[in-house]
């Protein structure tokens, strides 16, 4: 029988707080956007003082931040790897104020960057140069729940853990589940298509979001919602900008389908040889659990090592160079452990399994998640971080990491890979003291050109936004970005919505 939780855990940690923490950063140590990718200014206005004074009479004067150490947070990236120099931060209270502010910016060619919780991990959410920060964190509102249908209707504004409880409270479970749950807002998450943690049981937003209210570059404000999961009315025009990162609109609410939350949640956390032996591992949990597995999680050595030395947790098993998390949920406890247990024992018998822990406890589950959870926070805690979110063929999901480790032999770096092996994601890291264009050279162009012979995604769940723009022709075709710039163009003439993000550069 598959051993339960045998070490009692040292530290009881919020892995939401811990990301807050290291949100402010060393700001003077950024360099700007501008100096660091050498970017060039569109030709866009620059705001004054009768622009401020409209502003302040449409939202309120308290709503309009112009001191600049009020700012500064709001111009840089959660890696610390973009930097704006925004001179302007609103804080409008709901779509009509958005929609003022946008016909205004319109007639006067002035840049935009709509802000929500600046989560991102590729400079999507903040300024390259002076654009106006709007940002949506006061577009907070839980407008309705229902209970019947498992519809939740609320602002972009929301911060994903706020509707994480809410719907536990109607006996819903949300169906998108990030690290930074307590400070990414649900509109920044439609706007980058986020995945999340299980993907593989509940999909992407492009499937739990039924409508969303987003307004256009012109001011105009475009109501898509809907209750229904079944509408063939023509074009889902929603799906425009669901992953648009803002720069087809700045989404104002949002309809989410959740589905019944579950009553039996089991978790497994195990050791495994190689890498091949998680590959075996994957395709048996998905044979023997099934219709109740809802998420599987890779972790190597040196992710896991990081994650616990950092925030001194007491894990259950350590010592061995790959790791999975393994969780089920479903409706009936008995039925779900036996499932486990076969799927486990199976595991072990054959080698494919070394050691591990297995629980249904509330807090012992949570003990676990955060090993995963905290490792991406973990590798910017004392340094920088090259990110690099990628779908890849899972035969070669891994080796990825084995070929950048042999490029960067002679730097000062550990790379290692984690992420969601259920849906071919993996989050491959380089983490150094800082941020060096040595490095950078070394790991860029070549990752986005190993993956796009693989036939991969130089993007699985985090985007374009800024730090991609020239390495989408990895993923795209010409012909699908000439289309994907005629539909900017048509809903962005001015092309004052987040410039300088998902596109490249012409």
């Amino acid at each position: 029988m598959f051993s339960s939780i045998r070490v009692k855990y040292s530290l009881i940690l919020s892995s939401a707080k811990l990301v807050k923490r290291n949100y402010k950063g060393n700001h003077n140590a950024v360099e700007l956007t501008k100096d660091r990718y050498k970017i060039k200014r569109n030709n866009y206005s620059v705001i004054n003082d009768k622009d401020i004074s409209f502003f302040e009479n449409q939202i309120g004067k308290s709503y309009v931040v112009t001191n600049s150490d009020d700012i500064e947070g709001n111009n840089i990236d959660f890696l610390r790897s973009c930097r704006g120099n925004s001179q302007l931060l609103l804080k409008p209270k709901n779509e009509i104020e958005i929609s003022q502010i946008l016909k205004y910016c319109y007639s006067r060619n002035l840049a935009v960057c709509p802000q929500g919780g600046n989560t991102g991990l590729v400079g999507g959410s903040v300024p390259v140069f002076d654009e106006i920060i709007i940002s949506l964190q006061r577009l907070n509102e839980i407008y309705s729940v229902d209970e019947i249908t498992g519809i939740i209707t609320c602002g972009s504004g929301c911060i994903l853990e706020n509707l994480e409880n809410e719907a536990k409270n109607h006996g819903l479970r949300f169906p998108l589940d990030l690290g930074a749950k307590s400070t990414c807002q649900i509109g920044g998450n439609a706007s980058t298509n986020a995945g999340g943690l299980r993907v593989i049981r509940y999909g992407s937003l492009h499937g739990s979001i039924l409508g969303i209210e987003t307004v256009l570059a012109s001011g105009n404000i475009l109501d898509l919602m809907s209750n229904f999961k079944k509408d063939n009315t023509g074009y889902h025009l929603k799906h425009l900008f669901i992953g648009c990162e803002g720069t087809l609109g700045i989404i104002t609410k949002v309809a989410v389908l959740c589905p019944a939350i579950s009553s039996s949640i089991n978790v497994a956390f195990i050791a495994l040889p190689s890498f091949e032996a998680v590959l075996k591992t994957f395709v048996k949990a998905k044979k023997y659990l099934g219709e109740i597995l809802s998420a599987c999680e890779l972790i190597d050595e040196i992710s896991f090592k990081r994650s616990v030395e950092t925030f001194n947790l007491n894990p259950p098993i350590s010592g061995y160079p790959f790791y999975m998390l393994i969780e089920t949920s479903g409706s009936n406890n008995k039925h779900d452990e036996e499932k486990f247990n076969i799927f486990l024992n199976n595991g072990m018998e054959n080698g494919e399994i070394l050691d591990g822990t297995f629980t249904g406890e509330p807090g012992k589950i949570s003990e676990i998640w955060k090993i995963r959870e905290l490792v991406p926070v973990s590798l910017i805690e004392d340094g920088y971080c090259f990110k690099y979110d990628i779908s890849l063929p899972l035969r070669d999901f891994y080796k990825i990491v084995l070929v950048m480790r042999e490029r960067m032999k002679n730097f000062d770096v550990d790379v290692c890979g984690y992420g969601h092996i259920g849906d071919s994601n993996l989050h491959l890291n380089v983490a150094c003291k800082g941020f060096s264009q040595d490095i950078y050279r070394k790991i860029e162009p070549f990752v986005f050109e190993y993956t796009s012979k693989l036939k991969g995604s130089v993007s699985a769940e985090h985007g374009i936004g800024f730090l991609k723009t020239k390495y989408l022709p990895f993923s795209k075709s010409d012909e699908a970005i000439n289309l994907m710039r005629n539909i900017k163009t048509m809903l962005d003439p001015k092309n004052i919505l987040n410039p300088y993000k998902v596109l490249p550069q012409e």
